[in-house]
């Protein structure tokens, strides 16, 4: 029998702990696994919660009522959740989790990276929960791999790396994609662009134009691919190809494809250069790929010049100029000796439009960049802005503020756009400044 304890307010955690773990074992040890297997989800925690609630009633706990309902909460998360992880995951406001060792646990909040008071007991309970989330989407994690990416019930991401490659003990990156995605009206209303660039966008979309969404980690990539393949028609048969599913499509012909690492005999890997020619073969109108970061950019590059117009995908670059420069060494990794004037040529036929997404000073999120890739001059692929956002400064909390513009440009591919029935206002591109909802 473990000791009484008091009130949590003159215990410490460890108490707590010490009693979690006393009760989490005692259920262990009075758990029916027949009838266990009997049920499934909410009804088998429902049974079990009883008895757990059984159990706090005859260790004499002393608790008091909110106290025993959070021993209550954190046993059953143990039993079936993600343990400790389960408090930070349903918290709205986490948009992601660092955990680097057991007891180094970070969140970001409204932009800004914050410790949290969330620890596990030791690096194998780090290791248990970890094992947990891996085995669920069938993958492993051991010291013949010791990294992974894996998908979390809610849609969220989770990058994992253990000892002896993590010197201090497991390390979890997890980013947060609810199973509430964010909207264009949210967007808007947060300021990450103006109406007058949602009205470009969407014609854009409407008309089948082919897109690059560029930016850093944490910008808003995802986000944005997600708003934008809101405006895609449901006649479309949409194939996306991700390494971790996180795109939210909303439309009724889509076809998810997930790349899958080697089993542990190193064989049966698909990668995305796989995935792409394969969906090439499976009647899409548009191919989404949810990030490329290897060869499989070319395959996209040519499916975009082969009849699959309206496609998107994202890549990692901090401005339009550096997307295309990032492009060119993604082709490069294709295997392929392709001169660089001709995959030049390939991206300038192929893109449309690159989108810039950017995380400025503070945590906000804005679209940076609308920029049009209007063809070759030579050897140098030429763009143009349609749409910027200026910087102005720093408030006195440390965050950027600026405005949206209009640059004056028309874009020559309102010609297209026309052609395929959008008529967008004729002011719409008057260079001026904007304001954001």
């Amino acid at each position: 029998m473990i000791a009484p304890l008091g009130k949590l307010n003159r215990q410490t955690s460890g108490d707590f702990e010490a009693l979690k773990s006393h009760i989490h074992g005692k259920l262990v040890e009075k758990l029916d696994m027949t009838r266990v297997s009997e049920l499934e989800g909410d009804s088998l925690r429902r049974e079990i919660r009883v008895v757990v609630e059984h159990l706090c009633d005859t260790e004499n706990t002393m608790l008091n009522r909110s106290e025993r309902e959070r021993l209550v909460e954190e046993v059953l998360d143990e039993a079936f959740g993600f343990g400790p992880l389960e408090l930070l995951l349903k918290e709205d406001d986490v948009a992601d989790i660092m955990i680097n060792g057991p007891k180094n646990v970070f969140v970001e909040k409204n932009g800004r990276i914050q410790r949290s008071e969330v620890t596990f007991r030791d690096n194998d309970h780090l290791m248990q929960i970890l094992d947990r989330i891996v085995s669920r989407v069938g993958r492993r994690i051991d010291e013949t791999s010791p990294m992974v990416d894996a998908r979390l019930p809610d849609g969220s991401r989770l990058n994992a790396i253990i000892p002896p490659l993590a010197l201090d003990g497991p390390s979890l990156t997890i980013r947060r994609f609810g199973s509430n995605p964010l909207t264009l009206e949210d967007l808007l209303k947060f300021g990450a662009f103006t109406p007058e660039m949602v009205m470009f966008l969407e014609g854009a979309m409407k008309a089948r134009l082919n897109m690059i969404i560029s930016g850093g980690t944490g910008s808003g990539k995802t986000t944005l691919l997600n708003t934008l393949s809101s405006f895609i028609s449901n006649e479309n048969r949409i194939v996306t190809i991700e390494d971790a599913a996180e795109l939210q499509l909303q439309q009724e012909h889509v076809l998810r494809l997930e790349t899958r690492p080697p089993n542990i005999e190193g064989r049966g890997r698909i990668t995305a250069t796989d995935l792409v020619r394969n969906a090439l073969r499976m009647r899409p109108d548009r191919i989404i790929i949810g990030e490329c970061r290897g060869g499989e950019t070319l395959d996209m590059l040519q499916a975009m010049n082969t009849g699959h117009d309206g496609s998107l995908t994202t890549v990692h670059a901090n401005n339009p100029r550096d997307a295309i420069s990032r492009i060119e060494t993604l082709v490069n990794m294709s295997g392929y000796e392709l001169p660089m004037l001709a995959v030049r040529k390939q991206i300038a036929s192929a893109v449309n439009l690159i989108i810039q997404a950017s995380r400025l000073q503070g945590g906000a999120r804005k679209v940076t960049y609308i920029t049009e890739v209007i063809g070759m001059e030579g050897d140098v692929i030429v763009m143009q802005d349609i749409f910027r956002f200026v910087q102005d400064g720093i408030n006195d909390q440390g965050k950027a503020w600026g405005h949206f513009e209009s640059t004056g440009v028309r874009p020559r591919c309102i010609e297209h756009m026309e052609s395929s029935g959008i008529r967008l206002p004729g002011g719409l591109f008057a260079q001026r400044a904007m304001r954001s909802m």
